[in-house]
Formats: structure tokens, sequence, C-alpha cells
């Protein structure tokens, strides 16, 4: 079979989850799962968390999908809660894209930001599910994860304060406009992109965010498989910090920190030559 890229739906513990499939079948899957308020098509058109050269480059499928509530993908419920959003919770939904698409064989795994804590978290769950990983990203963890989950309580308190949606929506615009933007995005266009999550939702996803950590310590080190760690510099979300403790912790890890958007925008080509 040629390769193709193609794009569709499919239902995951009651969600559906929308996903692009690039790649002939057969070939060895790779699950790809973005960041938080982002999508499939927000990587693209920003060009951060773009992997399509993982599935163009002929030796892997791989599966980006929109995780519930984000992009194309639904809640999966008119009355979801904030552990929903939890990254251990999403952890299940992507076992269950790995096991939709390569059900006998282990996948490898790509997440970035959110979908690095995804990852982990699934990885601890199932490891025997993953044959490698690369963590893109990595967010406050740990330690430096409180002043965070205090920022998402604020988004999501600003957001509940207005019965008009386009009031909140302007409202969280303000925001993160006046945040100051990092210099490794300077050449990112339209960063920071808005927030592919619906604004009703949105509260409910931050909390989920909120609740959220990578997994501890002892569970990280027992992680043998080869692991690719890609960080970038000078973003107090996602800390050099974490980056290089996962490195310390994981046995078979690489670290390689990006100060450019253009050393962020190769971490495509990047990962398709550490998964060939």
């Amino acid at each position: 079979m040629t390769d193709s890229s193609n794009s569709a739906r499919l239902t995951i513990r009651g969600a559906g989850l929308a996903y692009t499939d690039t790649g002939a079948e057969g070939l060895p899957v790779v699950v790809d799962a973005h960041g938080l308020t982002s999508s499939r098509a927000s990587a693209i058109a920003t060009t951060i968390g773009d992997y399509r050269a993982v599935g163009e480059a002929g030796a892997r499928r791989l599966v980006s999908y929109d995780a519930r509530g984000h992009g194309e993908s639904d809640a999966g419920t008119d009355a979801p809660r904030p552990e929903d959003f939890a990254w251990d919770a999403l952890a299940l939904d992507l076992l269950a894209v790995a096991d939709r698409f390569s059900p006998d064989a282990p996948v490898s795994g790509i997440g970035l930001s959110m979908g690095t804590g995804t990852l982990l978290h699934a990885v601890v769950h199932l490891p025997g599910r993953f044959d490698r990983l690369v963590l893109s990203a990595p967010p406050t963890a740990w330690q430096t994860r409180a002043a965070q989950v205090d920022m998402y309580t604020t988004m999501a308190e600003t957001i509940e304060r207005f019965d008009s949606p386009e009031e909140a929506a302007a409202a969280l615009q303000a925001m993160f406009g006046a945040a100051p933007v990092p210099a490794v995005f300077a050449d990112a266009p339209g960063w920071p992109p808005a927030p592919a999550v619906p604004i009703g939702l949105l509260p409910t996803v931050f909390r989920g965010a909120g609740l959220s950590d990578l997994p501890p310590f002892e569970q990280l080190a027992e992680i043998t498989q080869p692991t690719l760690v890609l960080a970038w510099e000078g973003d107090p979300g996602h800390p050099v910090s974490t980056a290089e403790k996962l490195a310390e912790l994981l046995p078979n890890a690489e670290l390689v920190v990006a100060s450019t958007t253009a050393a962020i925008q190769g971490w495509g080509a990047r990962a398709a030559a550490f998964l060939s």
C-alpha cells in the first residue's frame, strides 16, 4: 500500500476523537499527542509540535489525534469533569488509540507538553505497549508545578466571571496577550495560538491540567525504552529543568535543547531519524 494521509474519527472511551493517519499500513505505529489547548491543526499552523515528518519518512505510520475536548474531538459527555482531562485519564485514551492501530505490537510515542505528561502516564501504566519515546517540551512538574496550577485556576476563574462567551474569550486573549512571548518563539507564525477548546469547556480543561503532574521519580526510573527528550529554552511553563531531570531519571535518554524557532521546527526530522 502506498503512503497516504487520512483524517477520520474514532470513538475512544465514549469520546469521538479526530485523528490523522499518515504512512503505509503494516508499518510500525507512532502515536502523537499534542499540548494543552492545542490540536493537530494548531501544531501545523504554528510549526510547534508538527511531527508529520515522522509519517512522511516512510519507516513509520504516524497517528496524530486531537485529545478529548480539543480541536475536532468532542469531550465525550455533556457534563465533563476536570478529572476527565487529567493526564492519567488522557493516558487511557492514548493507550486505546494504540490498541486500535497496533493491537499486536508495541508502538512508539511522541508527546508535547500535556502530551508528554499523557505519554509518560501511559508508559508507567503499561510499559510493554511502547518501544521508543519522544518527550518534547516537558512541562512544569514536581516542585515547579504549583505556580502553574495557580495560573490554570486563575484562567478558569477569569472565564467563569463572564456570562458571554465572547467576553470570556476576549478576557482570556487579553491575559495571553499580556504575557511575554519567549524569544524561542520569535519566528513561530501566529504565536501564541488561540485555544483549540470551546470557551465553555476551557475552565474544566484547565482544572484538569491543574490536577496533573508527571509520574514520581521512582516510576520514571523504571522506564527503559530509548527516549529522546526535546526541550526549548526561556519558557517558564516548560522549564529546561524538567527535561534535565527526565534525562537524569530515564536510564536510556538523550536530551536536546532548542534555543531558536528553527531548531524546534527541526524536531520532526530529528524524531523521524530517532524512530527509524
